[in-house]
């Protein structure tokens, strides 16, 4: 593998481990990220690669830097390589080791927050590039590695509002790689589509009296309505994945109670208690008819039950993952090439992706980590650099394949 200029590695350490680690030291942590110290990496990684960068502010202390590779042929559609460079908090006191310190045992199990969810990916993206370069290979199709912001606080201030900018159009991606999951077994867990989170907050008012009385049409009563339907709906979406061999946590809905607001004192019965639920729709479900259940249910509970959305997501594009697709096609051949099982799946979550899919580009979440337990924004995240350094050569195999894609019908 092709050296990096101008870093001092430990001894017998590959050199790409060495850089992961280095990237991890970065506390690019919520609330306060170290952006800055991200760029600065950045600019470095650009420099050695030989790769133009590009920063565009999308919000004041918001940067996204695109390094661009262009293909032979730059008229056709680009292939875009998408990570973020922020985490998640952590709960020190519940850490083996300094969650910032990228620590190494003696398994080569590396500690750090970021090591799973994503800069993993991000250092796997930059080497494979790296190699790729080294050995005088050439793209067809123009890659761009794309580095953004504030992904893990729900990319308004990143990948949400850049895709509506012309910046994001002028790049003319066909086809993005962004973030999956890890998988315990020796599978690789693949996700072409997500769960569209609705965040909702039921108010119902009621009677307000005197602690003492048996007060008719009290709020309570309406909550208590309210909570059952909800909840009493969420046990059987639960059974429905418990029951079933080929439902995965995508393919339910999951409904959870997170909030409860109201009442001012003991001996006062409250005009008004509010309840809050986290929802995480997948694509199979018919929106609409979904949420004229919820209205039913305000109905059922009593007179003047309202609620409103605190988010409400309505995108329901999935990425096609038929062998007839040439993306999917390059994508699933080159894997099978070095013998990797693919699992396909909704993601559970949310992602960058969900944007990507919102403007009409095909993309597939997918972290090569198998053997792993799942541990993003887990305390005591790891990954092994064996695992680590297979992913470099994986995406040496997946980013080749993808840029060769010939020229589709709307390319001609």
């Amino acid at each position: 593998m092709a050296a990096v200029k101008g870093r001092h590695f430990p001894e017998d350490e590959d050199p790409s481990v060495s850089l992961f680690r280095d990237y991890l030291r970065l506390r690019t942590v919520h609330p306060e990220p170290d952006y800055d110290a991200a760029l600065r990496f950045l600019d470095r990684i650009a420099e050695e690669l030989e790769l133009p960068l590009k920063k565009i502010e999308v919000f004041p202390g918001r940067v996204i830097s695109i390094m661009t590779w262009e293909g032979t042929n730059p008229t056709l559609k680009s292939i875009l390589l998408n990570s973020h460079t922020d985490v998640v908090p952590v709960y020190q006191e519940h850490w083996k080791y300094d969650a910032f310190s990228a620590f190494k045992d003696a398994e080569g199990n590396i500690y750090a927050r970021g090591s799973q969810d994503m800069k993993c990916v991000t250092i796997q993206y930059i080497q494979a590039v790296r190699r790729l370069k080294a050995r005088g290979w050439k793209p067809t199709r123009t890659l761009h590695l794309m580095f953004v912001p504030d992904e893990e606080v729900g990319g308004y201030k990143g990948m949400e509002t850049f895709v509506k900018q012309p910046e994001f159009h002028k790049l003319n991606i066909g086809f993005a790689l962004d973030e999956g999951l890890a998988n315990p077994t020796d599978a690789f867990t693949v996700f072409y589509g997500e769960r569209n989170p609705w965040w909702i907050t039921v108010h119902c008012p009621g009677s307000p009296g005197h602690g003492s009385r048996f007060v008719e049409n009290t709020a309570a009563e309406k909550l208590r309505h309210v909570m059952n339907s909800f909840l009493d709906f969420r046990e059987k979406e639960k059974h429905r994945l418990n029951t079933s061999e080929c439902f995965t946590l995508g393919d339910v809905t999951t409904v959870n109670m997170t909030m409860v607001k109201g009442g001012v004192a003991y001996n006062v019965i409250p005009a008004e208690m509010d309840v809050s639920f986290d929802l995480r729709i997948p694509p199979t479900v018919n929106l609409q008819e979904f949420e004229r259940q919820i209205k039913q249910w305000c109905k059922e509970a009593g007179e003047d039950v309202t609620y409103d959305f605190a988010q409400k997501h309505m995108n329901q594009n999935i990425t096609s993952t038929d062998e007839s697709d040439p993306w999917w096609n390059a994508f699933s051949a080159s894997c099978k090439e070095m013998n990797m099982t693919l699992k396909k799946e909704i993601f559970p979550a949310a992602t960058d992706s969900r944007f990507i899919r919102a403007v009409g580009i095909p993309a597939i979440g997918f972290s090569p980590m198998n053997r792993t337990p799942i541990l993003l924004h887990d305390h005591n995240e790891y990954l092994n650099e064996q695992v680590f350094l297979k992913g470099i050569s994986v995406y040496e195999r997946i980013i080749p394949a993808l840029a060769s894609v010939a020229a589709l019908p709307n390319e001609a």
